[in-house]
């Protein structure tokens, strides 16, 4: 059994590595494989942040003609939610530069 997988996370819509060792600790083969999987999974991650962009631009129209103070804080909140999601995978995306320079190191 790996000591390694990726689980869906709904949130970011993307599936992410969940290691259950240190990274150092993992056979080059195996670094070699989480990579290889996350190289793909990491390759989407631009059209996720496109998407959350499309999902916060709607919102931004709506509040714009938004009379409701109820409703401008939902949406401010919703605007916010996907800001906060576009931040987490700017974060993710840079996982691989990460990896790539500890193993030339």
């Amino acid at each position: 059994m790996s000591a390694f997988r990726f689980e869906w996370n709904e949130r970011l819509r993307i599936r992410l590595p969940v290691l259950e060792m240190e990274w150092e600790q993992y056979e080059v083969s195996e670094q070699r494989v989480i990579i290889s999987q996350w190289e793909l999974i990491r390759g989407t991650i631009p059209d996720r942040v496109m998407e959350f962009e499309h999902h916060i631009n709607r919102k931004q129209l709506e509040l714009f003609d938004e009379e409701s103070f109820e409703r401008s804080c939902i949406l401010n909140y919703e605007i916010a939610d996907y800001a906060s999601r576009i931040n987490d995978l700017h974060i993710w995306y840079r996982i691989d530069q990460q990896l790539e320079s500890r193993r030339h190191s």
